[in-house]
């Protein structure tokens, strides 16, 4: 099975994106929600997780951190709409179909480097 680079980069985009929310919304939830400081333990699994996927990508590294800040920018919306509740604004769907087109722009244009 042939999978495209553009499906495999933003799929790795994604989950990169999911393991830092995740890790973040722990930590969270022990400093502001007075959870339980073992939270703290799949944090760090899952913030570690975030950066050896973040690691994966064949590209420059500045051109991927660019280009995962618009994913980013879709998850976290996602994630208040699937986990928090909060139905996203047209300016929230808006905002992230920008960044998503951010991201395609600076990761799939040709360019010489």
């Amino acid at each position: 099975m042939i999978i495209f680079p553009e499906l495999k980069t933003v799929g790795l985009f994604l989950l990169t994106a999911l393991a830092e929310i995740i890790g973040c919304y722990l930590s969270y939830l022990w400093l502001r929600e007075d959870k339980t400081i073992w939270l703290l333990v799949p944090a760090a699994f899952s913030l570690a997780l975030f950066v050896w996927l973040l690691s994966l990508h064949p590209t420059n590294t500045g051109r991927v951190y660019a280009a995962y800040g618009g994913v980013y920018v879709f998850m976290a919306i996602m994630w208040l709409w699937l986990i928090d509740g909060v139905r996203p604004t047209s300016w929230d769907i808006v905002g992230s179909a920008i960044a998503i087109l951010g991201m395609a722009i600076i990761m799939f244009a040709p360019n010489n480097s």
